[in-house]
Formats: structure tokens, sequence, C-alpha cells
């Protein structure tokens, strides 16, 4: 279903889902796929699991939207239960996840004004991606999404992904460093996971203490029980200063959060952020329904559990497989990097019925749903391996 108004902003599949349910979706020729992405980590539910259905309904006949300007409980309730998960002390709500990081760029440059800092600068990693805003952007360590986009937002400061010396290294010298921002698991970036998360991120956390630095993660892709957890931080023993959230807390109702504690908390005041759609009665209603479910289901053990079978599952169907360089995840977050380009794998899985992902040109990249089975994740599998195999046979 085309239409030549539309900007041409994507590169679409030509597919044309008109309803879903658990993990399958169904297109206007009555075709079912199994969606192993989930629209890109959002359908963490999986399509209209009817908990989720039911709590929309109920709030769209009460009350959709009011301004920021007045109380607004179901958004005071989803705070409320964000910072009971994590530890947190306050939200500010948005609408998506570029947005979450905006906030959290400009509370660090407040942060860093605060202290007398007049260019303060935020520490950023090579392969990362926090949006495609200006300062999003910027902060995003992929030239690609960059290029044609000059001049950047100034004030970060970029090194590798896992590597404490080269922030060591930062800190060592004179700078205007106020915050460290990263993706616990870089999604877009490949899947890329610390080799020792708990070692990596003390490390991170010491090297923010020592230097009254803010430690910032962007969980808009790993938080909401995707990678076994509520959040990604909780597989090591720190506390961040701010995590970012969106994609798979509303369930495909549009939000963002940027959740701060101690003096990040604090940190705005009002006239310095705002937004007019953040946490609307229907938005944060849906993040709530979200949480709640989650957890009445066991949902963050099925993420673990079904994320870690999948990825077995995978390995033996490839194992001494040339051309495989890695099978990797956390919990929902699997990647399977290949040695060369696979994009044309989208194509191929889109007509075996089988939605994925290619990132990073060369890592096939699965985010399901949190409520997949086991005979689904069978399945998916099932679909793929072949694929793949074939994939490789033919490009060798």
């Amino acid at each position: 279903m085309h239409s030549e108004h539309l900007m041409n902003t994507y590169g679409r599949q030509p597919v044309t889902f008109v309803k879903g349910e658990g993990v399958w979706l169904t297109d206007t020729a009555g075709d079912r796929y199994l969606d192993a992405l989930s629209g890109v980590a959002v359908n963490g539910l999986g399509h209209a699991h009817p908990k989720f259905v039911a709590a929309l309904n109920a709030q769209i006949a009460r009350l959709i939207h009011v301004s920021n300007v007045y109380q607004i409980a179901e958004q005071a309730a989803l705070a409320d239960k964000l910072t009971e998960l994590s530890g947190m002390d306050r939200v500010f709500f948005c609408n998506s996840g570029c947005e979450a990081n905006e906030a959290a760029i400009k509370l660090a440059r407040l942060y860093g004004h605060n202290k007398g800092i007049d260019h303060p600068e935020i520490i950023v990693m090579d392969q990362s991606f926090h949006g495609r805003t200006m300062a999003t952007l910027s902060a995003t360590g992929n030239r690609k999404v960059q290029a044609g986009f000059e001049p950047l937002v100034s004030g970060f400061v970029r090194v590798p992904f896992d590597d404490l010396e080269a922030i060591k290294a930062i800190a060592s010298r004179k700078n205007n460093v106020v915050a460290i921002l990263l993706e616990p698991v870089q999604g877009e970036g490949g899947v890329h996971i610390p080799a020792s998360l708990d070692s990596y991120f003390q490390g991170l956390r010491e090297i923010c203490d020592a230097n009254g630095w803010l430690l910032m993660l962007d969980e808009v892709q790993s938080g909401i029980a995707r990678t076994g957890t509520w959040f990604a931080f909780q597989h090591t023993s720190i506390m961040p200063d701010v995590m970012t959230l969106a994609k798979g807390l509303g369930s495909g109702v549009p939000i963002g959060a940027c959740v701060a504690r101690g003096v990040a908390a604090e940190t705005f005041t009002p006239g310095k952020h705002g937004s007019t759609f953040g946490g609307n009665p229907l938005a944060t209603a849906a993040g709530l329904a979200t949480l709640n479910i989650i957890a009445e289901e066991n949902l963050r053990e099925n993420a673990q559990e079904v994320g870690d079978y999948i990825a077995s599952l995978l390995t033996d169907a490839l194992k001494n497989q040339a051309g495989i360089v890695n099978i990797r995840n956390a919990g929902m977050m699997i990647g399977v990097e290949l040695d060369r380009p696979c994009g044309e794998l989208v194509k191929q899985a889109l007509a075996a019925r089988l939605l994925i992902n290619v990132t990073s040109e060369k890592v096939i990249r699965l985010l399901p749903s949190l409520v997949m089975s086991k005979q689904e994740a069978e399945e998916l599998v099932n679909r793929l391996a072949p694929l793949i195999l074939n994939f490789l046979k033919a490009s060798a």
C-alpha cells in the first residue's frame, strides 16, 4: 500500500500488515508472518495483548490528553512505578527515545553549567546510536547516519566501546567533561555486549565518581525487560545517574522517559525543559499497563530463557559454518554476525514469512517479543538458519 505523498525516508519492504496476535502478523493477502523484530524492540507484549488492549480502551474512554500545566494521575503512577523498579528518584516523560536522550544531553549540559563549566562535554562511544535529532545524531557513533547533516552539534568526545583505558586517559587531562553517555548493549551498532558487563560498569562508575561526572545509560532498546532484567544495568552492581527509556515502555504507544537520581534528578527546574504530549494520560497508562503485564506474566524470566534458547539453537544450527563470526545475546537482544554484508537476508526472510533486521551491514538482529514461546523460538530458527546457510553458500 504505497503512497507517492510520503517522504522517501524509509527503505520499506513490500508488505502491509493489517492485524497481529502475539508474535504473528497478518498481511493484506491473509498471509501470516513470524515477527522476530517486534517493531524494533517496541512490541514487547506482542500484538493485541488482551490485557493491554483492555487497559488502552478503558483509558481512551476516560481521557487521552491534558496539558502538563495540570497534574496527571496516570503520569504520577508511572513515575512511581519506574522509580520503584529502578531505584532512581525522578522521571521526565517525552514521546520517543531520541527525545529522552535529548533530555539527558540537556540535563548534563545544565549540570555542567551549574558547576561553572562554560563548554561542557559528554563522552560517547564508537558504534553507538542515540537518535536522529541534531544533538542525538551528533552523539551517535555512526558516520553514515551523520553524513549530510553537518555542522554537527559540538560537545561530544568519542571513545571505543568497552575501553576503560581510553576514558581514563581523557580523565587524566584537564577537560570539560561532565558525563558519559552509552548503551549497556549497543543495539543499532550490532548487538555489542561488553566482555564483562559488571567490571566495565564498575569501572565507569568509579571514573564518574572520581571526577564528578554523570553516568548516563541509554536503555531505549535494552530496557523494559528485554535483557532479562527490568533494565540492563541491573545485571551489574552499579547505579546510573541518568537512564533513558522508550521503545518497549509503551508497547507501541509513543512514550519516552528520562529517569534520574541524586543531583541529576534535581537539575531541571520549571521552564528548563518540557513537552506538549510527553506523559499524557494515554501514553502513561500504556506504560503502566506494560509494566504490570510484564510482572504478572513473568516476562523478564521468559526474555532471558527464550532469548538464550534462540541463541543456543542458532549456535547448534550454524556450528562450524564458515562465514559465521559470532552469535551473541543479552536476553531477547540477539545478533548473528557474518563476515560479509547480508542485507539481502531481510527480503529472503520476508519471503519465508519471517521478519528480521540487518544492522551494521553484517549483523542479523533479532528482537522478538517478550511473550515468544520456546515452540515459536524453534519455528524462528527453523526458518532463519537455512536462509543463512544458503546465503553463505551462494555468496562464498
